[in-house]
């Protein structure tokens, strides 16, 4: 689990990495919920790291991507859209979380550009 710091930090790398000397008008990351952050707190953060870079006053779009829940009590497998769940199937709490984690750099728009750039994986968190 990383604050919302961290992961501010890690898309700004990102950024700095795509931006071949261009300024950022807008993020779209994917993140995993176990991750635990908010668009809003995410945003707040993000603009403190990024002053004084290429990013400054960037949006950061949040997409939260879910974990897969597998109980061990029946076996049922559910997407897991927040960070501490229970089985759906039999309210059982003994569950195993598998991924949730992950952190994505979707897409990055660029202020003399409309046009966005796809997909790039964020560098591997720690």
């Amino acid at each position: 689990m990383r604050d919302e710091y961290g992961v501010a930090e890690e898309i700004l790398t990102a950024l700095e990495e795509r931006a071949g000397g261009r300024r950022v008008r807008r993020a779209r990351v994917h993140a995993g919920v176990m991750l635990r952050v908010t668009e809003r707190d995410l945003n707040r953060a993000f603009a403190r790291v990024a002053e004084g870079s290429l990013a400054e006053g960037a949006r950061v779009e949040l997409f939260v991507v879910p974990a897969q829940l597998i109980c061990r009590r029946c076996g049922q497998t559910a997407a897991a859209f927040t960070p501490h769940t229970v089985c759906v199937e039999c309210d059982g709490t003994d569950v195993e979380t598998v991924g949730g984690d992950d952190l994505f750099l979707d897409s990055v728009q660029f202020m003399e550009s409309a046009q966005a750039v796809g997909p790039v994986d964020v560098p591997e968190h720690g």
